[in-house]
């Protein structure tokens, strides 16, 4: 009775405390819900990769293999020709091109002028190797991962991040994307079986897919903040108890 009563004390200030919400364990929650969007619209936004300084671009020149870059090793961001602070990159033949602001397409077009003034109908291809998107929240495996293609779905995203945790509400799904019109985002609910075309949706380099974490997110940090503050406690009290014992 006498150590109950002493860890009543204790402990219900500490848990009032140390209770934690699940709103501090969430990012971008100062995100206006009326900015959210409906994800056939989010997909309906007409995007275009634009190369910006310190991606990197790999060129194969048909019929002129001694200019073209490797484009077959593993590891692609190894390779490639880097595109400079300034926006220019240094290809072979043709030196300096400025080709940062340009989509993909528009790169190629301008290579392929510049080495027309050397070759016969030249035929290339450019394609930028490091196009990446960003997997974070609660998932196994955060943290960038590479866009081979020009999109990927919303799925495939989460896949390469190592599945969802234990922790994470499979009902939040928040998807960002930087536009020309600022920042919009979507929620996707990835209980719902007729939300299946919205799981699918497209993800394009740079979106920022977060997965929200449950509520049980903060009642384990909680009890993993007061477990040792009860053992603790338990330490101080245990002589009292002790002697209180004896003396009766």
């Amino acid at each position: 009775m006498f150590m109950s009563k002493y860890l009543f004390y204790f402990i219900v200030p500490m848990l009032l405390v140390g209770c934690s919400s699940r709103e501090d364990f969430i990012l971008f929650n100062k995100v206006h819900p009326e900015k959210n969007i409906e994800s056939t619209e989010f997909n309906n936004v007409k995007f275009e990769y634009k190369i910006v300084p310190h991606d990197r671009v790999s060129l194969i020149v048909y019929q002129h293999p001694e200019f073209s870059t490797s484009s077959l090793i593993t590891r692609k961001e190894d390779v490639g020709l880097l595109v400079n602070a300034d926006g220019t990159t240094r290809f072979p033949l043709i030196k300096s091109v400025h080709i940062a602001g340009l989509t993909q397409q528009e790169a190629l077009e301008k290579v392929e002028r510049g080495f027309a003034k050397y070759l016969k109908s030249p035929d290339i291809y450019l394609e930028v190797l490091n196009k990446r998107a960003y997997v974070i929240g609660e998932v196994k495996q955060p943290g960038e991962i590479s866009i081979t293609n020009e999109k990927m779905s919303l799925i495939q995203a989460i896949s390469k991040a190592g599945d969802l945790t234990d922790l994470a509400n499979r009902e939040e799904i928040l998807v960002l994307r930087s536009t020309s019109h600022g920042i919009q985002k979507s929620l996707v609910n990835l209980t719902d079986i007729n939300s299946l075309s919205v799981a699918n949706m497209v993800i394009y380099p740079n979106d920022i897919v977060y997965v929200l974490p449950n509520d049980m997110k903060a009642f384990n940090v909680n009890a993993e903040q007061i477990n040792p503050a009860l053992r603790m406690i338990t330490n101080i009290l245990s002589p009292f108890v002790s002697i209180k014992y004896l003396s009766e």
